[in-house]
């Protein structure tokens, strides 16, 4: 979730993409390119030149950028996250900013994913970063009190779905969503994102609309089967289930992330030869996955960028096994949870100035491409050692192992790789597959091999 304002302000998740309508569903996003890089508080002209960059050239096929609706003022990341108004008019640039950053990024084969805030406005009052005046229940020109939810208290009973999805999340103005203005405002904005060549939406807090409201707001829109993944946190006897949603698109399955952690942390790798549907989880065809994102990076109860070769190889993991469709969430430097980005979302360059930039770490950039290379094929080949060492292939097109020992290992695997010499994308040395589709690797420990077809010199 993402985080509001109060000081308790628990931090709202948001949504998953929704790629479909129910008529269209389909596995992940749209297209050949299913890997999202999440570019969290990165402002526009930022974005836009790592589309240029680094994401058009790594296979990324789409970015997900930060709401860019105008919202209370504030250093911290969660101010993000309180709209005021619809106006694009947020810290991360103005509406001309938006629009180059989606030419540049359509430009360089990358489509884009904007963050939804929908659920709820703000909470306090003041001026937003755009100049607009505002009070809670009390938007002018956009909504009043009449617009919002007769509950006016805080959500605090998830067995009730009720005060789940009409009383306020930390305190935020709580949107009735079943009201014909609202889902006509809402659907507006949404359009007005459109317009400017969006390619999909992310619904924060989705687990706090109901589903039918929802569908209800998509199918006023100009392309009401856009992308569109929905944020819904998984809940053991909650009221409201992400299998809910799925008629409307994507939903993020945060069990995969959770468990990804405990594994990689605590458990052996060997466990997860039928990851994903085998452990409950969603289908893989309208899951949304990751090993971390900006709630639960900071919240602790995923891996994060302190987790050091766990992160790495989890990344490396999700890239390379054919479930969901991967985000790579890529932030910032952080002791303070609530820490806004630095420079006010201006990134000179990565690995400077706090900005971690994990979609261009070279284990995770180099699976974008593996990952389109081997798009559609099963897992085949499975090996593990009964412990921390695993390796797959994907059909006849790649081949993956990971060693998460703490020593080297040291085999010959057996793939269904036609003969010949590949590069190991992982550390850019050469392997050579035999007639038999065998070849012989030394991995170090916590580190991976990656070959696939197509990519026979480093």
């Amino acid at each position: 979730m993402a985080r509001r304002t109060l000081p308790m302000a628990a931090a709202l998740t948001a949504a998953a993409l929704v790629g479909m309508t129910p008529t269209t569903a389909e596995a992940s996003p749209p297209g050949t390119k299913d890997v999202t890089a999440v570019l969290f508080e990165w402002n526009y002209a930022s974005v836009a030149k790592e589309c240029t960059n680094t994401l058009g050239p790594a296979g990324y096929g789409y970015v997900q950028v930060s709401p860019p609706a105008e919202h209370i003022q504030g250093s911290q990341w969660w101010t993000s996250y309180q709209p005021v108004s619809y106006r694009i008019a947020g810290r991360l640039g103005d509406r001309t900013a938006f629009r180059n950053m989606v030419n540049a990024c359509h430009a360089a084969g990358v489509k884009v994913v904007a963050d939804t805030v929908v659920n709820h406005m703000s909470a306090g009052s003041g001026t937003g970063t755009g100049g607009s005046s505002y009070t809670k229940y009390d938007y002018p020109g956009l909504y009043s009190s009449y617009d919002f939810d007769d509950c006016t208290s805080q959500v605090s009973n998830y067995s009730d779905r009720w005060n789940v999805q009409h009383c306020e999340l930390v305190g935020l103005a709580d949107l009735d969503t079943g009201e014909e203005y609202v889902r006509k405002t809402i659907a507006g904005y949404m359009n007005d994102l459109l317009s400017l060549g969006v390619d999909g939406f992310r619904i924060d807090a989705a687990k706090h609309i109901p589903a039918d409201d929802l569908a209800n707001i998509k199918s006023r829109l100009t392309n009401p089967s856009v992308y569109w993944k929905q944020e819904m946190i998984y809940g053991a006897g909650e009221a409201v289930q992400p299998s809910e949603y799925t008629g409307d698109g994507d939903v993020q399955e945060f069990r995969y992330a959770y468990d990804l952690k405990r594994v990689f942390t605590s458990e052996k790798l060997a466990y997860l030869t039928n990851y994903g549907e085998g452990w409950g989880y969603l289908n893989g065809s309208v899951a949304g996955v990751f090993v971390d994102n900006h709630d639960t990076e900071r919240n602790g109860s995923t891996l994060n960028y302190k987790s050091g070769a766990d992160y790495t190889l989890a990344n490396v993991f999700m890239l390379a096994w054919p479930y969901g469709a991967p985000d790579v969430n890529s932030g910032y430097e952080w002791s303070d949870p609530d820490a806004g980005p630095p420079g006010g979302g201006q990134v000179n360059a990565c690995w400077q100035e706090g900005w971690k930039c994990q979609h261009a770490w070279p284990e995770i950039r180099s699976m974008v491409a593996f990952r389109n290379a081997t798009r559609g094929q099963a897992v085949t080949n499975w090996w593990d050692n009964g412990n921390d060492a695993i390796a797959f292939g994907r059909g006849g097109k790649g081949y993956v192992a990971i060693n998460h020992e703490s020593s080297s290992l040291t085999r010959t695997y057996q793939t269904s790789l036609s003969a010949g010499t590949y590069c190991n994308v992982q550390n850019n040395t050469t392997v050579t597959v035999n007639s038999s589709g065998q070849f012989t690797a030394t991995l170090g420990s916590n580190t991976a091999l990656a070959l696939y077809a197509g990519k026979s010199s480093c």
